[in-house]
């Protein structure tokens, strides 16, 4: 999955091209600083195109996990075995993240001794995502990684040191970086309105 920030868009808040050292480490921090933002807010951001996921809904709603949905290409019950059973018809797309299934009806594959009720689980193929990424995701992703590629050291916590002929000075602070990227409670507030929606539906599976 790509990156959610480039060195261009780290350069453009620096206002200068980074230094051969900083190159060096900018790609394992945007995709370090990347995981985490995805981790935290449990979205991908970046276009994905026949996304396969299987759910089980409340009451006759599915609600789509990433967002935004951009195209709904099917649905399916999937039975008791863990296999889709068939494609269905008569579900609604309420044109954001909710499937409608009070409607729904064999699209002709539904086994005709079926005989118990609407089935537990759907497999739904889908699109979701954007491009460009949100500005609001690249520049937390930005903020995350600079804050660790400018630390003046690799150590946690330290923010500066100096040596002299006869002593050494290191100054100490919770809130620097050191060699890994990490997120700050300003970073979660900032990405919380990306964060998931309060919903019963019930991820299963990923495919």
């Amino acid at each position: 999955m790509p990156d959610l920030a480039d060195v261009a868009d780290l350069e453009a808040r620096l206002g200068r091209p980074l230094t051969p050292d900083e190159q060096a480490r900018a790609a394992a921090l945007l995709a370090d600083a990347s995981a985490l933002v995805r981790d935290f807010t449990r979205q991908d951001f970046t276009r994905v195109v026949g996304d396969t996921l299987v759910l089980r809904p409340v009451g006759v709603l599915l609600r789509l996990p990433q967002r935004p949905v951009t195209a709904v290409t099917s649905v399916a019950a999937v039975g008791p075995a863990g296999a889709t059973i068939g494609a269905l018809s008569g579900w609604v797309w309420d044109g954001r993240d909710k499937i409608d299934l009070s409607c729904v009806s064999p699209a002709g594959s539904w086994p005709l001794n079926w005989t118990g009720s609407l089935p537990d689980t759907y497999q739904v193929v889908y699109d979701h995502g954007t491009d460009p990424v949100p500005p609001g995701v690249v520049a937390a992703v930005c903020a995350i990684v600079l804050r660790t590629l400018l630390s003046p050291s690799m150590v946690a916590g330290m923010v500066a040191e100096r040596i002299g002929a006869y002593n050494y000075q290191v100054q100490q602070s919770a809130g620097a970086a050191g060699a890994s990227v990490a997120m700050t409670p300003a970073d979660e507030k900032a990405l919380a309105r990306y964060g998931p929606r309060r919903f019963g539906t019930i991820g299963v599976e990923a495919g």
